[in-house]
């Protein structure tokens, strides 16, 4: 298959080598343009685009190096190759470090320099179709988002954009299923490092000897089951952020490595002696009080300062008020909806255990319902158990039902006192349901409910009560 031609640019302050280079890339076919200095090799880049720049090194007024720089700082798409008549391995680090991708010596074979501009081309190539691939993946993915208006998801929110441009270590301490794993993502998101690998591992859901594997790698035959070689996470995420979720079930073994890597950025792999470094942003999570377990020697005191340099405490959701319909909504797609009473249900409870819990209640409710409605009968009994009993039975609800007027006597609970007054209720309405329901300002369905959860209690009287109801609704 016959290459494509290089735009090329040769910039050389001698004139019969850059004469000669260009006459010879020319009749191979490529388009060449020919500089004596680098103030008129920059007038060439500002008019036209090339594939590939062969700067010479040491010319007068502004030597290689510098037009490289000034080539990267002007943000010029060109693959540069130093050539130069006296190399080092000093000169030659120092190109590569400015961005450089490749470097000759002189005198240089004009087909060897040609084979290099080739390579040069195709690098340049995979670089933007690198670019291209991740700018496509970055618009498709989903961003993580935040959903929450209340003080304590404010506060978060503010924090994230405190820490996110630093690449200091962020220990975000919150109960399972708050979300910290998004809030890592949103962090990594608002940096720099964005475009960089995110990589995530789970201490908690891996064996001690496992976990050291993954975060640090091994070689071939440290261990069983060591069958070749394995760069862990850390290598995996240079350059990028690496979340360390649970990071206080680490094993106090491993701390002292977690430690050295977080000081230098050093570590070895497992059955190695060779060491390496590695840059990486450390964000981790952690549901336990790691100041407390410190107290108990269950975790390095030196570990839980250089971790907790930015911390973040994310609230659960029992005291995230008002944000409770709005993660529904959020979580919800359309054409679903909540009816109003299978909200008041979701908003009274606890949620032990957080947005994960609420999620999956959301889940499980649009399989189970009817419609595109979710109701109180697709929802869990403890989310519907859960609401007080004087707003389950109407008890004093300003603008619905009757007022409860009961007499009180010493030892009554609240549920003893709902279900009085549901029972007497239902007596006045002759065991018509409906209408009970609607005297005490709650639905059917929840009245239904009440009087299972009376029966369930064993007291004689309820069960009476609610079997003469069953009898007077057959006839």
């Amino acid at each position: 298959m016959t290459e494509q031609p290089i735009s090329l640019l040769i910039v050389e302050d001698d004139a019969d080598f850059r004469d000669s280079s260009v006459r010879w890339m020319q009749r191979k076919g490529h388009h060449v343009s020919g500089a004596a200095s680098g103030a008129e090799a920059l007038s060439l880049v500002e008019r036209q685009h090339f594939d590939v720049g062969v700067f010479d090194m040491n010319m007068p007024g502004m030597s290689g190096i510098e037009l490289l720089q000034r080539i990267r700082q002007d943000e010029i798409d060109l693959e540069v190759i130093i050539l130069t008549g006296q190399g080092t391995i000093e000169s030659a680090v120092q190109a590569m470090k400015m961005g450089a991708c490749d470097y000759l010596t002189k005198p240089c074979p004009l087909g060897d320099l040609e084979h290099h501009c080739h390579l040069a081309r195709e690098r340049g190539q995979l670089r933007r179709e690198n670019e291209q691939l991740r700018a496509i993946i970055s618009r498709h993915s989903k961003k993580p988002k935040l959903v929450g208006k209340s003080p304590g998801m404010l506060q978060v929110t503010k924090l994230i954009g405190r820490v996110a441009p630093t690449d200091k270590p962020v220990l975000i301490a919150g109960e399972s299923g708050t979300g910290k794993e998004v809030v890592a993502k949103a962090i990594q998101q608002a940096s720099h490092l964005a475009s960089q690998p995110f990589v995530t591992i789970n201490c908690a859901a891996l064996p001690e000897q496992l976990v050291e594997s993954e975060l640090f790698g091994h070689q071939k035959g440290s261990f069983t089951g060591a069958t070749s070689e394995k760069p862990g996470l850390f290598e995996v995420a240079d350059g990028g952020t690496l979340f360390i979720d649970e990071l206080g079930e680490m094993p106090l073994s491993l701390q002292p490595k977690l430690l050295r890597v977080l000081e230098d950025g050093s570590l070895r792999r497992i059955g190695s002696h060779q060491e390496r470094r590695v840059h990486v942003r450390i964000i981790a999570a952690t549901n336990r009080d790691l100041a407390e377990d410190v107290k108990k020697g269950n975790f390095r005191e030196d570990l839980f300062y250089r971790v907790n340099v930015l911390p973040i405490p994310l609230p659960p959701l029992r005291q995230r008020p008002g944000d409770i319909d709005l993660l529904i909504d959020h979580f919800l797609q359309e054409p679903w909806h909540v009816d109003a009473d299978a909200r008041t249900a979701m908003n009274h409870y606890a949620w032990p255990g957080n947005v994960r819990e609420l999620i999956n209640v959301i889940q499980r409710a649009t399989i189970l319902a009817d419609g595109n409605e979710i109701t109180l009968d697709d929802l869990p009994r403890e989310i519907t158990d859960e609401c007080p009993p004087t707003d389950e039975a109407g008890l004093n609800r300003p603008g619905t039902g009757e007022p409860a007027t009961l007499p009180m006597s010493q030892g009554d609970t609240l549920d003893d006192i709902a279900k009085a007054h549901v029972l007497e209720v239902l007596q006045k309405h002759n065991g018509n349901k409906a209408q009970a329901a609607r005297s005490l300002g709650i639905h059917r369905r929840k009245l239904y409910r009440l009087l299972e959860r009376f029966d369930r209690s064993g007291d004689t009287q309820s069960q009476a009560i609610s079997y003469s109801v069953d009898a007077m609704e057959s006839k």
